[in-house]
């Protein structure tokens, strides 16, 4: 069987410099939670955030959608604070609107989702921490 591997540290500098608009599946509206936060930092670097978590109607001043379907607007990353049980749906869905790439949070470790999503053609960065690698990589 493959084994995953993560892509290149150039090529995740390419993506970060290269998308815009980052759907943040499971993003909290609690301040103290790393969804939260991490989504804050990624505001702060100026990339548009779009939070996606039933039940809410905004976090960080973004309107929230319950789930990825719902969002009108392009999605150029799609970044995962979700369980890894919950992972194999949301690359069902990505695949499904032909997203271009992946973001697996530090955890969320879904080796055969992760492959299911590459094979479909989506750059899949899995178990990083995008904030830290934004900040390593690009400053």
């Amino acid at each position: 069987m493959q084994k995953f591997e993560n892509p290149s540290p150039d090529d995740i500098r390419a993506l970060l410099q290269r998308v815009q608009r980052i759907a943040v599946v499971g993003l909290s509206p609690q301040p103290t939670r790393p969804s939260h936060t991490v989504a804050a930092a990624l505001q702060g670097f100026g990339y548009k955030i779009i939070p996606v978590r039933p039940a809410l109607d905004q976090v960080l001043g973004e309107r929230a959608y319950a789930d990825l379907h719902e969002v009108p607007a392009p999605i150029d990353l799609v970044d995962v604070f979700r369980a890894p049980q919950h992972v194999d749906a949301i690359v069902d869905t990505c695949i499904e609107l032909g997203l271009p790439a992946l973001w697996l949070q530090d955890g969320v470790v879904n080796e055969a989702a992760a492959l299911r999503a590459q094979r479909a053609g989506l750059l899949v960065v899995m178990n990083r921490c995008i904030y830290r690698d934004h900040r390593a990589l690009i400053g």
